[in-house]
């Protein structure tokens, strides 16, 4: 695909890879077999081709409007057709900086402005923890819609505390150790039960994706580089093999610091090492399926898998997690249609578009529920979640499901 960057654009940083990212468009349309909001809405600018041509007319400099915005608002950043895209287009990044340009360029009414500016200063606080323990408190008098946002409390559990020659650095998350504490304990446990201890870096914090994906992402970039100032000096002694991520979405993030910093000469390097060193949780099981054979006593039932799109999409990682539970002896299984499909949660989406992503997320537990599952597993606290408000049957993570087997 041809264009003709508008002088405010041309040679600048953003203006030349989203150049080079419309040069492999190749006009196929293949990405809306697989958009979510193009089986939804049936509009060609709600797939990813209509929302290219967008930012194109953006980039060659006509002038956005709100439907403009609309069309890039209801975009989950899925990738699930960066999957599917013959010419591997890089739309992730090409709606970034579309979503930027015409957000300063199309201002926002003061309740979509004061509602992204709570998510963007809230989810990351110090101060989200102590809010959700207060909700957590008083969850039976919430309003439904707002009960189902906050879930019921949870057991941290215990840290495992010995010492191992094998070492990994593990980000703990901004919202998932006060949502699913659990969920890091038993990745620590499971990981010790290998042989391999979990470090937490203090300084560590948000993955930056919150800030960067509501378009403040000077924010999300600062956030970027605290994390690795945090983990540098781990890394630099040698002492950890990689950095875990058992966020899938947070995963996808720090695997792509190395390209978001690429321009920051006193960061790039590093990033870039730090993206190397970053693996998914599900990214080990072929180490750990091994040492913990023996070790788990796996429970009867269908465990209902979702893997989330920032790990299937996002990280391009498929097919890993079902299959390497079924060595320890766990039943799991994937949707019978649309396992590749978003569940709707993806980031701060399930806030921002409520109907649609509720929608979706009926329609995934719809697909799920012909499992007939004891249990819903996935990898990303945000999909957790957002399941977990539309059904009655417990969905977890998956690694938690290893815990709970552990023989001790």
């Amino acid at each position: 695909m041809q264009t003709q960057l508008s002088p405010e654009f041309a040679g600048t940083p953003d203006g030349q890879e989203a150049e080079a990212i419309l040069r492999k468009c190749v006009h196929c349309g293949f990405c809306n077999a697989t958009c979510p909001t193009y089986q939804i809405f049936g509009d060609e600018l709600d797939g990813p081709r209509g929302r290219i041509y967008l930012i194109k007319q953006v980039l060659e400099g006509q002038a956005p409007t709100e439907k403009t915005q609309l069309h890039l608002d209801r975009c989950l950043t899925c990738r699930n057709c960066e999957t599917t895209c013959p010419s591997g287009v890089d739309y992730g990044h090409l709606v970034d900086i579309g979503r930027r340009i015409v957000d300063e360029r199309v201002p926002r009414g003061t309740a979509s402005r004061a509602l992204r500016w709570a998510l963007k200063e809230g989810l990351p606080s110090p101060l989200f923890g102590p809010a959700m323990k207060i909700g957590q408190s008083v969850r039976g008098l919430l309003p439904a819609a707002l009960q189902k946002k906050v879930p019921a409390a949870q057991a941290a559990g215990r840290w495992p505390t010995r010492e191992r020659a094998r070492k990994v650095l593990m980000l703990a998350g901004c919202v998932q150790p006060s949502m699913a504490p659990n969920i890091n304990s038993a990745t620590a446990r499971v990981l010790d039960a290998a042989g391999i201890q979990t470090l937490l870096a203090p300084a560590a914090g948000c993955c930056g994706a919150v800030r960067f994906h509501l378009n403040d992402q000077t924010g999300g970039l600062a956030q970027m580089r605290a994390n690795v100032d945090a983990w540098w000096p781990y890394v630099e002694r040698g002492e950890v093999e990689a950095i875990v991520m058992n966020a899938s979405g947070c995963g996808v993030t720090v695997k792509e610091y190395g390209h978001l910093l690429r321009h920051d000469a006193a960061y790039a390097d590093k990033a870039r090492r730090i993206s190397e060193l970053t693996r998914d949780l599900s990214e080990l099981l072929p180490q750990l399926v091994p040492a913990l054979r023996g070790r788990v006593k796996a429970s009867a039932g269908v465990l209902a898998y979702h893997p989330p799109c920032t790990l299937q999409h996002g990280q391009k990682l498929r097919g890993g997690v079902e299959q390497w539970l079924g060595e320890l002896g766990f039943e799991v299984r994937v949707a019978p249609v649309e396992s590749h499909l978003c569940c709707g949660s993806a980031g701060t989406y399930s806030v921002l578009q409520p109907e649609t992503a509720g929608r979706l997320r009926d329609r995934k537990l719809g697909h799920l529920g012909e499992l007939q599952p004891r249990a819903i597993v996935s990898a990303n606290i945000g999909c957790i979640a957002h399941l977990q408000s539309g059904t009655g049957v417990p969905v977890r993570h998956w690694v938690e499901v290893v815990d709970e087997g552990l023989i001790s």
